[in-house]
């Protein structure tokens, strides 16, 4: 949801015309989808970064308006909260030496925007959730200053009723309430899109949730949030929390949140966006002048922007997306499952591991999701974000099996042959994938080193919780810019 907004107040009469127009994009959708020229010969990949400010002290900086002015960089932008930003990487193949490409690439990008923020106090730290976050930097006078986040939040908090509660049970307990979405500000990812022709949608998203529990468990970057260690990936339980419209009523009679990971395997990309239609009321009832019925009649190609803008504030953890590009339509899957970090390497061998394991799941001869339950992949995606690295996740013919031993006896194998199928060069394929194996072997990750780095404070070095997380903080800050794979760190 990037577009900017200033139509508000919004009227009865806006949400109508919004809800009709939202319905005539969807009747042209289908009809594109039957008989229209996706851009899908050579499936690009693209990648967002959302990225996190920090002063010297390693408190969260509120500077992202004041570092994206100096970058003037249009693949950097605003995210939700003054210490955000987001980096949009170009989209491109993977084939050949593309994972390459992307490398030098993002750590010339970051390399920048480091430098630029250096100018402005702060520094920049690729992880899922800032752990020296406290209660008083999330407040709604911390949200970035575009107007559209405003907007999101106000609609947001007026479709709940009342303040929105956050409870999360981990290792300790988190209880709290705010009157605004800024929490959702915490939740920094790293995400993935995959662009696929629409009649091999369904096989790439069905595969992409089949493997979200697997993605997550060994990318797990958030252990901490206001000082408690709760999940290993606590982004998941803080983002569907944070921007929850339903207030405990309408939890109880089953009505879907707004970040939702499904119900069901699916058919077409169609079955998606009439979801998002038929289950959410609108958010943004913000209208365009375009007709799309007139414009297809005319042999255009339709934006449908009410249906892209409805798509964008429904939070599916694999979201489909279609978008128009040098003239041409395409859809693609938008991985979003991971969380930012540690390091550009990391973020590419988690890249390598989804892009290849998915094209080999969807490719496959027989479905995974034929084999597994829709409920088993879901309960995966929340036990493995729980327990990371640690967890165990239900798999056919295995049953119940420790994720580790899954990726190395059954996952790596696949995803390499899927990056066969991309044409990804054996050396860079080894490379990243080598990453993910010794994540598993090791069992180490994100979260890990960073639990272990904050009990070594607070035991080895008498730091109370606060301080060991500032400790620690720093220290991350410091590996990452090593760029060895945090499988590798030192816990000192």
């Amino acid at each position: 949801m990037g577009q900017d907004v200033s139509e508000v107040p919004f009227t009865r009469e806006d949400r109508i015309r919004y809800r009709q127009k939202v319905r005539r994009c969807l009747d042209v959708f289908a009809l594109m989808l039957d008989d229209f020229g996706f851009d899908a010969d050579r499936p690009t990949t693209g990648l967002e970064i959302e990225l996190n400010l920090v002063d010297a002290n390693a408190e969260p900086a509120m500077r992202n308006a004041e570092v994206l002015d100096n970058l003037a960089d249009p693949s950097f932008q605003t995210e939700l909260g003054q210490f955000n930003l987001e980096l949009n990487a170009r989209p491109r193949l993977i084939e050949g030496a593309g994972f390459a490409d992307y490398e030098q690439d993002l750590r010339a990008s970051l390399g920048r925007a480091e430098e630029l923020a250096v100018k402005s106090d702060a520094n920049i730290i690729l992880i899922g959730i800032l752990p020296t976050l406290t209660p008083r930097h999330l407040v709604r006078d911390n949200l970035s200053s575009n107007e559209r986040y405003q907007v999101l939040n106000d609609q947001i908090v007026a479709a709940r009723g009342e303040d929105i509660e956050l409870d999360i049970r981990g290792v300790e307990r988190l209880q709290t309430h705010t009157d605004s979405i800024v929490s959702e500000a915490a939740c920094t990812s790293l995400q993935f899109h995959l662009q696929v022709a629409p009649d091999s949608f369904a096989d790439y998203w069905n595969a992409s949730q089949a493997i979200a529990g697997v993605q997550v468990a060994l990318g797990a970057n958030s252990p901490f949030l206001h000082g408690r260690q709760l999940w290993a990936e606590t982004r998941v339980a803080l983002f569907e929390q944070a921007t929850d419209t339903r207030p405990d009523e309408l939890k109880a009679q089953g009505v879907r949140p707004r970040v939702w990971f499904g119900e069901r395997w699916i058919t077409s990309i169609f079955d998606l966006f009439e979801e998002n239609v038929r289950y959410f009321p609108p958010l943004l009832p913000i209208c365009d002048d375009e007709d799309p019925v007139e414009v297809l009649h005319n042999g255009g190609i339709p934006r449908l922007p009410e249906l892209r803008l409805h798509n964008g504030t429904v939070y599916r953890w694999n979201r489909p997306v279609y978008d128009i590009m040098n003239g041409r339509p395409h859809l693609r899957v938008e991985n979003r499952v991971l969380p930012a970090g540690p390091t550009v390497l990391d973020m590419l061998a988690n890249a390598a591991f989804y892009f290849g394991l998915a094209r080999d799941l969807a490719e496959g001869e027989r479905p995974i999701w034929s084999q597994l339950t829709f409920s088993a992949a879901e309960e995966n995606f929340h036990s493995a974000s729980r327990r990371g690295i640690d967890a165990h996740v239900a798999w056919p013919r295995l049953g119940e099996v420790k994720v580790t031993e899954l990726v190395l006896d059954v996952l790596l194998p696949r995803a390499a042959a899927g990056l066969d199928r991309f044409g990804v060069g054996a050396d860079h394929r080894d490379r990243l994938l080598g990453i993910i194996e010794q994540r598993c072997r090791t069992g180490r990750n994100g979260a890990v080193w960073q639990v272990e780095a904050v009990q070594s404070a607070e035991r080895g070095r008498g730091m109370d919780r606060s301080q060991a997380l500032h400790h620690m903080l720093r220290r991350y800050g410091e590996l990452q810019r090593t760029a060895q794979p945090v499988h590798t760190w030192p816990v000192d």
